[in-house]
């Protein structure tokens, strides 16, 4: 996600800039992965590689490939492999598991250029939906994560508005599997993490909204609403 997606470097919309032109589409970068990763499906393990590569391409999420000596092809439905050269990549979804070393992956293979980073602060953060404040607290953490804008992740208490559940659920490779809300008539527009992965963990039981449709301002400054693919 770091280098082809979002904010990175080659992505739609890079935070920074290059000291010549570099392109925006179809960039293609394949590296040596040290990763061991093993796919499950139906019972049967049908990759198993140290050998593995990861390619990143533009607006893309990186992907694993395989030397085709380390799967079972005969196993897997053939709609579910890519070739790549010599090199075989396998639909993540059409997996039952994937484990990087001796913990499952979720939602796609983890990229190296991705980061998280949590950080308690005092700032006055205020959110508001329709003109109506739905939350307002100087106790947030908030979360950096590379591409992604800034996320603030709000103490429960501090949540003026009713949180109801809503069906609607998300998995983060990074931060695990996210429950949704909806708040002031906005249908999920409020998650949290009630189990996260270690990356998310000191965001456990917090909330945060998607600063895409709802009105947010930090230490008195209204934000400018970020264009994600979870905007409205």
């Amino acid at each position: 996600m770091a280098l082809t997606l979002g904010t990175g470097p080659f992505g739609e919309r890079p935070a920074g800039e290059f000291n010549f032109d570099a392109p925006r589409a179809d960039v293609s970068y394949v590296e040596d992965s040290p990763r061991w990763i093993r796919v499950r499906l139906g019972g049967e393990t049908v990759a198993d590689s140290r050998r593995m590569k990861m390619l990143h391409r533009s607006g893309k999420l990186p992907v694993y490939l395989f030397p085709p000596e380390d799967v079972r092809r005969e196993l897997i439905p053939e709609d579910a492999v890519r070739e790549h050269g010599r090199l075989l990549e396998l639909d993540f979804h059409a997996m039952d598991e994937w484990l990087e070393e001796d913990e499952q992956l979720f939602g796609h293979a983890r990229d190296p250029y991705h980061r998280i980073d949590t950080r308690r602060t005092s700032r006055a953060v205020r959110v508001s939906i329709g003109g109506r404040t739905v939350a307002e607290t100087t106790r947030a953490t908030v979360l950096f994560e590379t591409g992604l804008p800034p996320r603030w992740y709000i103490p429960r208490e501090d949540i003026r508005a009713e949180l109801e559940p809503s069906d609607h659920r998300t998995a983060c490779a990074y931060k695990g599997h996210a429950t949704h809300f909806t708040a002031a008539g906005e249908e999920a527009v409020a998650w949290s993490y009630e189990d996260p992965l270690l990356d998310a963990a000191p965001v456990k039981d917090l909330v945060a909204f998607y600063d895409e449709r709802v009105d947010l301002e930090i230490d008195g400054e209204p934000q400018e609403r970020p264009r994600t693919p979870w905007s409205r």
